[in-house]
């Protein structure tokens, strides 16, 4: 299949020079000079992959998909120095004077499917005490990230559609409250979770005829060292479903491990599960009564066929 190579910064020597390339660079050097202006360059209804090869910058921008653009790539040159970033939050008023909200503070909105990316670092600059302010909004079909990183406070990773399905891995994802929520259904492989404040790292509203939500494999949460009464989720909505597998799960969760968001109902019909967490706080003894510890038979079913519908997103 042809493939277009979109390049911001100078060419490099690992695209074959039969392909074709744009190159966009915040210098001017280039074809673009802005993330946004490469997006527009890809074509309505695309069928043909696109890379975008992204330089080191900060690109201050707030960036959007189109949902017909599908089978976009996001290749970033050095994940701590590529730096995609804007700063709306909730109660901010937008150019057209209208008041930001959760669904309109993103940094970056991705409708389209079959979209990717790998190192880079997806922002929200709003501040500790700006309310939600989403870095990434992923509403696409077959999304992938690998080696991210999701920096902001509230609201970092708004995995939003119930029809999509997202794979992260050796991502780093750091926040405040309700920092990975919505209703995709999400595979978390080797991830570095990073709690900034005692509130919950997920908040997922899984539809009832799910079977799967979000699964943590083999990732490492972390918190700052005045953190230490975070929990692993609270329930968005009823049937909310959750799953850490061979988790390292550090001294900022509370020993109970989830919260029931307030005594709401939605906490009755959870499905919040773990399978041998280990580290400072993962002692099963002391979960909430309402969660579960996962069997080895159990286990069996948490592969990435079965959790992500027959989607492999590890085959090239």
């Amino acid at each position: 299949m042809k493939r277009i190579i979109f390049i911001l910064g100078s060419c490099l020597p690992l695209i074959a020079s039969a392909q074709k390339m744009i190159t966009v660079s915040q210098d001017g050097k280039g074809n673009y000079k802005t993330v946004q202006a490469a997006l527009d360059a890809v074509p309505l209804k695309n069928k043909i992959p696109v890379t975008i090869y992204i330089r080191n910058g900060v690109y201050k921008e707030k960036l959007h998909l189109d949902s017909s653009k599908n089978f976009v790539t996001l290749a970033g040159e050095d994940k701590f120095k590529t730096i995609l970033t804007y700063d709306d939050h909730t109660g901010k008023l937008s150019p057209k004077g209208d008041t930001i909200n959760t669904r309109t503070s993103w940094s970056f909105l991705i409708k389209a499917d079959d979209f990717s990316a790998h190192d880079i670092s997806f922002q929200n600059d709003a501040g500790f005490s700006a309310g939600q302010a989403v870095a990434i909004e992923s509403d696409g079909d077959r999304a992938v990230f690998k080696n991210c990183r999701f920096v902001g406070n509230q609201d970092v990773l708004f995995i939003n559609s119930d029809k999509s399905r997202q794979y992260y891995e050796h991502c780093y994802i750091e926040g405040t409250t309700d920092f990975i929520f919505g209703s995709a259904t999400v595979w978390f492989q080797q991830c570095h979770i990073h709690s900034k404040k005692n509130s919950h790292v997920t908040a997922a509203s899984t539809p009832k005829e799910h079977l799967f939500g979000y699964v943590f494999n083999d990732c490492v949460l972390t918190g700052d060292t005045s953190i230490h009464n975070a929990s692993l989720g609270r329930p968005w909505r009823p049937y909310a479903a959750v799953v850490y597998i061979h988790c390292f799960i550090g001294d900022h969760i509370r020993p109970e491990g989830w919260s029931n968001w307030n005594n709401s109902e939605n906490y009755k019909t959870t499905r919040y599960s773990e399978y041998e967490s280990y580290g400072p706080s993962g002692d099963p003894a002391r979960r909430v009564n309402w969660s579960k510890q996962l069997t080895g038979e159990e286990l069996k079913q948490y592969t990435l066929k079965n959790v992500l519908k027959g989607w492999d997103p590890l085959k090239k």
